[in-house]
């Protein structure tokens, strides 16, 4: 367990676990959602809580409820927003998300964020660590778990934000749209404005109308391999 790092100059404080660090994807999709008007939110697998926290570091009427299936994990969640003085706005849930029926009522939350496993049972490498192999890899839920979760859980009206694999993007929206998600934001990030997208930021709005609005790429670097100008925002750097 490493200790707590401040995120940026008087920023949040942060404990990560030590056997899966805090990545690119997780502060994208934080900065990638909309969180201005929204009252009540849900990160289902919210891991050490990187998301909530820069979520509630931003929006101040923001409740957050982080649901972690991993006891150490959801602690740590914990640790992390009593550090922050967030105990107040974030709720911690250890349980497993395909039993959201059970967790919570329907349309409990306007806002769903999820970071979920990229890859399906079964393909590529699988790390010995079991909690790292849960969080890259769909066994302990799939794609259409997701969905339907965050489905239930959003009321109508409300947004479902999520970071995923570009390879699997037909699947993630109609995953959504079999559940009544509709997508209604799309942003591609790319290491290089050369090079193919290497994960997709996606907005889908319960019960919202057909029609994608996409935006322009995140890059990560510029030509020359500097960070972008974007990216230095994002990190505050």
């Amino acid at each position: 367990m490493s200790d707590f790092e401040q995120l940026w100059p008087e920023g949040p404080m942060f404990r990560q676990a030590a056997h899966f660090r805090l990545g690119t994807d997780s502060v994208l999709l934080a900065d990638f959602v909309r969180a201005e008007g929204r009252r009540r939110g849900i990160d289902l697998g919210c891991g050490s809580g990187a998301i909530a926290l820069l979520l509630l570091a931003r929006a101040a009427n923001l409740h957050m409820t982080g649901l972690e299936l991993v006891p150490a994990a959801a602690e740590l969640t914990r640790g992390n927003m009593e550090r922050n003085g967030f105990s107040a706005r974030c709720d911690i849930v250890c349980g497993d998300l395909r039993e959201y029926r059970a967790l919570f009522q329907a349309g409990s939350f306007d806002l769903v964020v999820a970071n979920p496993p990229y890859y399906p049972a079964g393909s590529g490498g699988v790390s010995a660590d079991a909690d790292r192999a849960a969080a890259r890899g769909e066994l302990s839920c799939t794609l259409a778990d997701v969905a339907a979760a965050a489905a239930y859980l959003c009321r109508t009206g409300g947004s479902v934000c999520l970071v995923h694999k570009p390879e699997r993007l037909s699947e993630l929206f109609c995953a959504l749209t079999a559940c009544g998600v509709e997508p209604k934001r799309l942003r591609l990030v790319c290491p290089r404005a050369e090079s193919a997208p290497s994960l997709v930021l996606v907005e889908g709005r319960r019960g919202g109308r057909p029609g994608l609005t996409i935006e322009p790429p995140l890059l990560l670097r510029e030509s020359d391999g500097t960070e972008s100008a974007e990216v230095r925002r994002i990190y505050h750097r």
